[in-house]
This record gives C-alpha cells, sequence and structure tokens, in this order.
C-alpha cells in the first residue's frame, strides 16, 4: 500500500514588491550600525595603544569622524547595494515560483 502524498493545501500568495525597500533599509541600517561599533572600538584601541607608546594624549576625535565614521559609510553602501541586489533576485524567483505553482493547480 502507497502512501498517500499531501501537498500543501494552503494557496500561495505572490510576493509583495512593498516589502523589499523596508527589508534593505533595516538591513543597511542594521550592518552599519555593527560595522560603525565594531570600527569606532578597534580604532579607540588603536589609538590608545598608540598614544600610550608614543607617550602623548590620545586624541579620540580621529576614532569617530576619520576612521569609524569612514568605514560605516563605506559598509553601508555596499550593504546597500549588496541587499537591493539580493532582495531584487529572491523577488524575481519568488515570482517565478509563485507563477509555476499557481498554473500547475
Amino acid at each position: 500500500m502507497q502512501p498517500e502524498i499531501v501537498g500543501n493545501t494552503r494557496p500561495t500568495r505572490p510576493p509583495r514588491w512593498y516589502f523589499i525597500p523596508a527589508r534593505v533599509l533595516l538591513l543597511t541600517f542594521i550592518f552599519t550600525l555593527l560595522v560603525f561599533a565594531v570600527s569606532l572600538f578597534l580604532s579607540i584601541v588603536g589609538i590608545v595603544i598608540v598614544a600610550r607608546v608614543r607617550g602623548v594624549i590620545p586624541d579620540l576625535r580621529i576614532a569617530y569622524l576619520h576612521i569609524a565614521l569612514s568605514a560605516a559609510l563605506v559598509a553601508g553602501s555596499v550593504v546597500l547595494v549588496g541587499a537591493s541586489i539580493l532582495e531584487i533576485v529572491h523577488y524575481r524567483q519568488s515570482k517565478a515560483l509563485a507563477g509555476i505553482a499557481q498554473s500547475s493547480r
């Protein structure tokens, strides 16, 4: 006796295009914030170490303005472009699969 194959009985809905910008912006914001925090921490540690070796007072404004902000802007731009491409590819693939599922019924 063969087991009965039970398919997904829920109707599939087509993907929504207006979720793409929301996901891209959220992902970009999170990764930019993460890169800013990590680069700020590492630059502060590096500046303090260099200042101790040279025997001067560390100027931590350099860490904020020149290192962490620049790294966050570059990483945010890369993530924005990459996430946009990935989300568009995923949307097109989901749309095609939803169309195939709809036509096979």
